[in-house]
């Protein structure tokens, strides 16, 4: 299962190539005189390890899906519920996983993941982290840094190999974006199985 979530990852990692954003509202851009390298390293790495794919809303263009510049790193919009799940479509020979058209909301054996809000939001986003939570939570692989196990698609096995100042850029990057208000809902891992 682990094969096929990193391909899948790696998947949508070339697709945010090819629907990356072009804007960033980057600390300079803003004014508070930002550490430039730093913002670009970050900013190069959001872009390239695929994290618009699924942290950022999608807008439909003649081109196909791009991200939501108005909403970049948002996570799943709080108000879109996603569809019913259709009863017996996981397992051998099946669907692996089934997501929504922004690809913010996914369901698989493992329960339903929905996309956090990176923008620096201090009530919805990770305004209120520091440096030490982010690296943390990415090496962990634990919410908040002690709560539930991040849930798939999300690689973050393979993010906690960044080193500690990649993640540094990372976070000075996220930081540094437009904040967007934007409540994602709680995750749900899946029950356990029911000994028969």
């Amino acid at each position: 299962m682990r094969k096929t979530a990193l391909a899948a990852c790696t998947i949508l990692g070339f697709f945010s190539l090819l629907v990356a954003p072009e804007t960033s509202f980057s600390a300079e851009k803003k004014g508070s005189g930002g550490n430039k390298a730093l913002l670009e390293r970050g900013q190069y790495l959001v872009t390239v390890c695929g994290c618009h794919d699924c942290h950022s809303p999608k807008k439909m263009t003649p081109n196909g899906p791009v991200p939501d510049e108005a909403r970049l790193l948002s996570g799943h919009p709080a108000d879109e519920k996603l569809p019913e799940v259709p009863p017996n479509i996981f397992g051998p020979d099946k669907w692996l996983a089934i997501t929504n058209n922004h690809l913010t909301g996914w369901v698989g054996p493992w329960g339903t993941s929905y996309s956090a809000n990176l923008s620096p939001d201090p009530e919805t986003g990770i305004g209120v982290w520091n440096n030490e939570l982010f690296i943390r939570i990415l090496r962990t692989g634990k919410f908040m840094a002690s709560g539930r196990d991040i849930l798939p698609p999300m690689p973050w096995q393979d993010y906690a190999k960044f080193t500690d100042t990649d993640m540094k850029a990372i976070f000075a990057y996220l930081k540094s974006i437009k904040p967007v208000k934007n409540q994602v809902p709680a995750s749900m891992p899946a029950p356990p199985p029911q000994r028969q």
